[in-house]
């Protein structure tokens, strides 16, 4: 099972370039780019900048908040630079984020996002060839790429794309359009990967005829650490942040359908009256137990390989703190060895 780590999203530009370096010294198949205080993009080029082995995939990169033609310069440009390390991960994001954090218009995201990603491709198609840019899809319409802007073939290919989803709809696009899907922690259960996420895959790779099912990167709320107590620290700030997150009526079905239905609109409001420091009491232990896997570094390969074994291809690891590089890596191989 391939290991990737993510990156911390408050982790200040000037230390990109030396955890990338660690994270490829651990051994780590790749490095995953959140998009929440630092572009995602920007964050990227560090990371390939300072190395040379390891993948490094935004995951994931808010896609309706910017043109497609601007993504597809920035990711051929990585892509080149890297040799072929770069990924491309697109998410879609809530409607309240959309609206009232970036101020942009609001569309259903799964076929809004099928014209993105059919951009895209177009846009990369010009870029390669030389060709005529053409697409016309419901939310974008590309025909024109003058020479003077068409940046020119690479001998790299086109960087893969991979979607951020959570619900049916968005991992059924992964399985047309995809190289994969990467899920979200508030949906990685291994029951919701094997009844809802592999089976919409494979729906929709039957849909436009493909042969393989798109990859499931699976990103589990996982708190783990060199010990009993760094694991307790981790578990307790989990907590905060699903809490946050299950305020969301998009990840909400996670709790009503394991019967905790008066969670979500007890933590919506709480989040209404701005009391972000009582979402946390809100979740209890046994909320808690069913959501984060808890285990030292020595127990978490086993651990992940029983739960996630069947229904993952790759699984993302949580930040890296003042751990021991030593413990780290040895969960890194034995993942790897599973």
């Amino acid at each position: 099972m391939l290991a990737y780590l993510a990156l911390d999203p408050e982790q200040s530009l000037a230390s990109v370039p030396a955890y990338a370096r660690r994270a490829e010294r651990l051994g780590f198949a790749g490095l995953h780019v959140p998009e929440t205080i630092h572009d995602s993009l920007a964050v990227a080029l560090l990371a390939l900048e300072h190395t040379t082995e390891v993948t490094v995939r935004t995951a994931v990169t808010l896609a309706f908040v910017r043109s497609p033609t601007l993504v597809a310069y920035a990711a051929w440009d990585l892509s080149a630079l890297s040799g072929g390390r770069f990924e491309l991960g697109l998410g879609s994001q809530i409607k309240q984020n959309i609206r009232d954090r970036f101020g942009m218009e609001w569309t259903e995201p799964v076929e809004r996002m099928r014209d993105y990603v059919g951009a895209l491709h177009a846009l990369f198609e010009a870029f390669q060839t030389g060709g005529t840019l053409r697409f016309e899809g419901t939310h974008y319409r590309l025909t024109r790429m003058q020479p003077y802007f068409n940046p020119g073939p690479s001998q790299t290919a086109a960087p893969p794309i991979w979607l951020g989803a959570v619900n049916a709809g968005m991992c059924e696009l992964a399985g047309e359009v995809a190289a994969g899907v990467v899920t979200h922690s508030t949906n990685s259960e291994p029951d919701h990967l094997h009844n809802v996420v592999r089976p919409a895959l494979q729906r929709g790779a039957a849909r436009s005829g493909r042969t393989t099912s798109a990859a499931v990167i699976a990103s589990p709320a996982i708190a783990t650490g060199v010990d009993d107590a760094a694991v307790a620290a981790e578990r307790q700030r989990h907590r905060q942040l699903l809490a946050f997150l299950y305020s969301t009526p998009a990840y909400a079905p996670a709790l009503i359908t394991r019967g905790w239905t008066d969670l979500p609109e007890r933590l919506r409001e709480l989040v209404r009256a701005q009391q972000w420091d009582r979402l946390p009491a809100v979740l209890t232990d046994d909320v808690v137990d069913e959501f984060v896997v808890s285990a030292r570094y020595d127990e978490l390969p086993r651990m992940l390989a029983a739960r996630f074994g069947a229904v993952a291809d790759g699984m993302v690891l949580p930040p890296l703190r003042g751990d021991s590089d030593a413990g780290i890596e040895a969960c890194v191989a034995a993942l790897a060895a599973q």
